[in-house]
């Protein structure tokens, strides 16, 4: 089975990682991180999702994708995340985003819908327009950006259960990696835009999981979303919190797999 780490230079201006696995001729599946995030917050994931050809890229600023001090709208990440694809010479997939990257790929099947078979999202926001908690502590964020300030930001989503102490010390390490102005930027670009179910239709059907015991995404805020989307089913997980791709990798896979099965 092919893996590798592909180098992208996109039609949008920039040069982004992507990590490719699976057989070529697999159902072509890609995942969109999280806000703090990199491809890498996949890696308990992707050993789960047989049968797929997994396309996992850094996006703009994150990881060791390029960080250019602008285009982190959400029109713009959801074109670079359509760019991924043409570079990849992929017309069309499933796509899987978790927490902000589920916001990120709402949007990429609003602007690219022909491009979105099916969508997965996980932790994903109908909305983020509200002002977050932590922002004045984002604001104050000066370069270099500590490990300890990115550990202490992963209590901004509580844990409810045990996570391997190596996959948490690697997001401190995405966050730490990412600059100060990229911190914020890629946050602003979030909160500024207009919800993509308020800016136009998605006619992929979709996966939405949602953890019960969420501190960020209501319950109701979901269900909305689950209104929006025609097609779309909500599955709750009663005992885990907002970042269920952390929380319950296995039964993320489990359900992504069965769900995209099921559409044929």
């Amino acid at each position: 089975m092919e893996s590798d780490v592909l180098k992208l230079r996109l039609a949008t201006g920039i040069e982004v990682p992507c990590f490719v696995h699976g057989d070529v001729d697999a159902r072509p599946l890609m995942l969109l991180h999280a806000w703090g995030e990199s491809r890498r917050s996949f890696d308990r994931l992707v050993p789960r999702l047989a049968g797929f050809r997994v396309l996992a890229p850094d996006l703009r600023g994150h990881g060791d994708a390029e960080k250019p001090g602008d285009g982190y709208s959400l029109v713009a990440q959801a074109a670079d995340a359509a760019a991924i694809l043409d570079a990849l010479d992929v017309p069309a997939a499933f796509v899987l985003g978790s927490s902000s990257g589920g916001y990120v790929a709402q949007q990429l099947a609003v602007d690219h819908g022909q491009r979105v078979q099916a969508l997965v999202l996980a932790g994903t926001p109908l909305t983020l327009r509200r002002r977050p908690e932590f922002a004045d502590s984002v604001e104050a964020l000066t370069d270099p950006v500590s490990v300890d300030w990115v550990r202490d930001s992963l209590s901004w989503f509580p844990l409810q259960h045990a996570v391997p102490e190596w996959y948490l010390q690697d997001r401190v390490l995405d966050g730490a990696a990412m600059p100060a102005d990229i911190w914020r930027a890629s946050l602003e670009g979030l909160c500024e835009a207009t919800p993509p179910t308020e800016s136009g239709t998605i006619d992929a059907p979709a996966l939405i999981l949602w953890g019960g015991r969420d501190p960020v995404l209501s319950r109701a805020d979901e269900e909305t979303l689950c209104e929006r989307i025609a097609g779309s089913f909500l599955k709750i997980y009663p005992e885990a919190g907002h970042l269920v791709l952390w929380e319950r990798p296995a039964q993320v896979a489990a359900d992504t797999t069965a769900f995209l099965g099921s559409l044929g």
